[in-house]
């Protein structure tokens, strides 16, 4: 067996996280830092997230294909981050919200929406921009 195929087969990518900070604003009491714990996201994942954020529509015989990245960075971000639980019944009702995505945007700022869906993408591999992805799968 290779060397190559020795380490993939030690190194399934199911259990692949990490503590990244996203934003200055977020700092406990001593003022370090807060980490948020992710994990990354499988080929499967990704693509079934990208289909769910594309939308065809066809009016007057027309075909438009749109991506939404508000959706797209909001639920790679809810389902792909472990701490803070984003997902939390009683967090989402404490702030009396009625979805994780309204919980997510009462608690963090676009930009911190926009930095942490970053890093997801870079542990999951992505070095490059993926709005060239998104391009490629609207065509």
């Amino acid at each position: 067996m290779s060397s190559l195929q020795e380490f993939l087969n030690n190194n399934p990518i199911d259990n692949i996280t990490k503590e990244v900070p996203i934003s200055e604003r977020l700092k406990d009491d001593k003022g370090n830092l807060l980490l948020f714990k992710i994990k990354g996201m499988t080929g499967d994942e990704f693509e079934d997230l990208r289909k769910k954020s594309t939308k065809t529509d066809l009016r007057k015989g027309k075909r438009s294909v749109a991506f939404d990245n508000k959706t797209f960075n909001e639920q790679m971000v809810i389902n792909h981050t472990i701490e803070p639980d984003f997902k939390s019944a009683a967090s989402i009702e404490a702030l009396k919200c009625t979805s994780p995505s309204q919980y997510l945007n009462k608690v963090l700022l676009a930009g911190e929406i926009i930095e942490l869906s970053n890093q997801i993408q870079t542990l999951s591999g992505f070095e490059l921009d993926l709005s060239e992805l998104v391009e490629e799968a609207k065509n």
